[in-house]
């Protein structure tokens, strides 16, 4: 397997460092962390950021107050099928997305994909139907997949990977690729762990949204980030308990897992840089042989 990351949605909202921790002017930078993945049985997407519908349309697509909120910037290159074109790929060879919930920001290019089969929670689409309250009924956006052929819902259950819940043999994948239940930001969110041959990878999605939330024994996030989780909370004690299990993991398993949330382009940084690395020896190494 070959894992590529994925920039596919771009936001701004108004407070700079207050939200992103680094940003110097009036406004932050946050990305939409996303992944393709290579494997024997096509490409494999994990979340889609936003799609090109959102970005033709955003309107029609999604709720004018995350527009606003989050002050999204809609253009074509933050989308999945930019991406994979970029890296020299075929869209159409989209085989599977894996979600780690459904909101506007990690579902959007779904459609984008009509042949894929997507994977999600059982409770996450149950709740995305379901759209009850006012943060509910604007970050779910049936639209964005209503024309969706090929669902695989999941409930948690199998053997723990590192403590946690974990869904196994999802149907059609690698047995590399997990979903591990990280309920809380949603009432069926979940992390997508990879195995790889350096170790696990966790894409912990919204789970955590900057990146001193892990990776050291006392939690340390922005006043915007911090504020941002706990509006958009389904479920606090439950969103803190796994946030501080995956800061135990950041720090009991660091040479055995690598963690990165949806949001944080720092991280994102850290990650794309590696990937591109990588690509660069493969490519030098090719060519020398």
């Amino acid at each position: 397997m070959r894992i590529h990351h994925l920039n596919c949605g771009c936001m701004c909202p108004i407070g700079g460092a207050l939200f992103d921790g680094f940003s110097r002017g009036l406004t932050a930078c946050l990305v939409c962390h996303c992944l393709l993945i290579e494997t024997n049985q096509g490409l494999v997407l994990i979340d889609t950021g936003f799609g090109q519908r959102d970005v033709k349309a955003p309107l029609s697509r999604l709720s004018p107050f995350f527009m606003n909120l989050n002050r999204i910037k809609f253009e074509e290159k933050y989308t999945a099928v930019a991406a994979i074109e970029q890296l020299g790929l075929n869209p159409r060879d989209v085989r599977h997305i894996v979600l780690t919930h459904l909101d506007f920001d990690h579902a959007g290019g779904l459609e984008d994909f009509p042949e894929a089969t997507v994977h999600v929670m059982l409770s996450e689409i149950e709740a995305a139907k379901e759209r009850q309250g006012f943060v509910s009924s604007r970050r779910y956006r049936p639209g964005q997949w209503d024309e969706v052929k090929n669902w695989k819902y999941y409930s948690p259950g199998g053997e723990p990977w590192f403590g946690f819940e974990a869904v196994r043999n999802l149907e059609g994948l690698p047995p590399e690729i997990l979903l591990i239940p990280l309920v809380g930001h949603t009432r069926g969110h979940a992390g997508i762990a990879i195995e790889t041959s350096e170790g696990w990878l966790l894409h912990a999605g919204d789970a955590y949204f900057y990146r001193h939330e892990i990776g050291s024994p006392k939690r340390v996030c922005t006043p915007g980030l911090r504020a941002y989780q706990s509006f958009m909370e389904v479920d606090r004690k439950a969103r803190l308990s796994n946030q501080d299990k995956l800061r135990a993991l950041s720090l009991d398993h660091s040479s055995e897992v690598r963690l990165f949330c949806s949001h944080d382009a720092i991280e994102f940084k850290t990650f794309a840089d590696q990937d591109n690395s990588q690509l660069q020896d493969n490519l030098r190494s090719t060519a020398s042989n």
